[in-house]
């Protein structure tokens, strides 16, 4: 994508009179939204190392993954209509800094009830980061060009996913698990001056705040999590388990029920009338479920059963983790002239083919050899999953929608990365342990055809999607 200069007057770019490149406006939008991107996977090859050092459970693991996605997923809404009434810029400076803040505290966490707390708060301050910088750069190009912003966007996103592994092995490896979290302070020091002198402030439809809203859906949400993730442990018919579930279930539709009667949803269910948004967020809820929730167990493989470092484990997750980095800005070229549709359902049925596949070789002594064309397989099915997707999410809202409408596709993702994670460590722990390489596996395999199983179902779904425009 070339960076020719974008013309000064357009929204979410400040300055003199003179013209912005694409690169600039790409930079101050992508290092944030890079830094909350890269701490989704960045824990996953620490995980074992901080599981001896912090003496943390399977449940505990499971909260430093999901700690960060619910807080994320349960603010990104209310983040994008603060951002739409307060200002985009202000909320997006807001969050870059309370990440930075949390990023600090999760390195300083003694107790696995540290680090998940500190996870919850730098949940929050990506709440802000993720959506609004989806929203400032739609804003930022013209719409001739948007598609192909979007696609590099997805890039960004997509390296972020690639780096992730390696540079949490590598700084495990080389220093402690700590440092994965030091990382982001001088990333974050460094982009709040950069954006604060690079964007102005916008704003959205003014809308009151929905906080019952709010409430209800972060209430819910946490219920339904909350449930499937000690139903292993404690037993699903559990009078706690049954009640957190049902309870859930119960908040979730009373927050239905509240935002088709309040005069200022948090969530306005008239975007919902467009299928093309409803369908690409039920596409997104399982693609993150099962991807994501099969990369939580997978990144761990290589440690628990096999041996290697954290570091050899990042290394080896490489023709995964990298190619989204590359697809995702071609999907994002050639999105306006093939259609979402061919794009995102060949995504998920590469990525139900590649999941299934890896089921099926994995056992203890698999050579890593046998893993590579799978890998390859899921990377470009992820990589023609993100920028299209995005594309039918700012095509399918009107321009006062799009602030809230990428929040709900991100909220939507990030819940189902957390359903994916407690849904499939349930399915782990039901057959299978960390006690042994053999007991790992016992419990890896039928979790990750659970994980495929879910992707293919978003991948039917995904044929709903709309074609090429005329």
């Amino acid at each position: 994508m070339s960076t020719t200069a974008l013309e000064p007057e357009l929204a979410g770019v400040s300055g003199p009179p003179v013209r912005r490149s694409l690169a600039t406006v790409l930079a101050v939008v992508g290092i944030p939204m890079f830094m909350v991107t890269l701490d989704n996977l960045v824990v996953t090859n620490a995980l074992p190392v901080i599981k001896t050092e912090l003496g943390a459970s399977l449940t505990d693991l499971q909260w430093f993954i999901n700690a960060y996605t619910l807080s994320f997923a349960a603010l990104l809404l209310t983040a994008s209509a603060i951002g739409d009434r307060l200002g985009r810029r202000r909320m997006f400076l807001a969050g870059i800094a309370l990440f930075t803040l949390a990023s600090a505290a999760c390195a300083l966490a003694t107790e696995p009830w540290m680090l998940i707390t500190a996870r919850g708060i730098q949940g929050v301050g990506a709440a802000a980061v993720m959506p609004l910088s989806l929203t400032l750069l739609s804003a930022a190009v013209p719409a001739s060009r948007r598609s192909a912003a979007i696609g590099i966007w997805g890039g960004i996103s997509g390296l972020g996913v690639a780096v992730g592994p390696v540079v949490g092995g590598a700084v495990v490896d080389g220093l402690n698990w700590q440092w994965i979290f030091w990382l982001n302070v001088p990333i974050g020091v460094l982009a709040i001056p950069f954006a604060a002198r690079i964007l102005t402030e916008s704003f959205g439809g003014s809308r009151r705040l929905d906080l019952l809203g709010l409430l209800l859906s972060a209430a819910s949400v946490v219920g339904i999590v909350w449930g499937v993730v000690h139903g292993s442990d404690d037993g699903w018919t559990s009078g706690p388990v049954l009640g957190s579930l049902i309870g859930g279930g119960v908040l979730l539709a009373a927050f239905v029920l509240w935002e088709s009667r309040t005069a200022s949803p948090m969530l306005p269910l008239r975007l919902f009338s467009s299928r093309a948004f409803s369908v690409i967020n039920a596409t997104a809820f399982t693609f993150a479920a099962g991807v994501f929730g099969s990369v939580f167990l997978l990144a761990q493989f290589f440690q628990v059963v096999q041996g290697y470092t954290p570091l050899e484990s990042g290394i080896r997750t490489l023709p995964w983790t990298m190619a989204p980095m590359v697809v995702a800005p071609l999907a994002g070229l050639v999105v306006d002239r093939v259609g979402p549709r061919v794009l995102i359902a060949s995504g998920q049925a590469l990525l139900a083919i590649a999941l299934g596949w890896i089921a099926v070789i994995t056992t203890v002594d698999v050579s890593y050899s046998s893993f590579v064309v799978p890998f390859v397989l899921a990377g470009v099915g992820m990589g023609l999953t993100f920028a299209p997707s995005a594309s039918v999410v700012m095509a399918s809202a009107a321009e006062k929608d799009r602030g809230v409408a990428s929040g709900t596709n991100n909220t939507v993702r990030e819940v189902g990365v957390a359903m994916g994670i407690a849904l499939l460590a349930s399915v782990f722990a039901s057959a299978g342990s960390y006690d042994s390489p053999n007991s790992y596996i016992d419990g890896l395999v039928p979790a990750i055809w659970v994980g495929a199983a879910i992707v293919a179902v978003g991948g039917f779904l995904a044929l709903l999607l709309p074609g090429r425009r005329r």
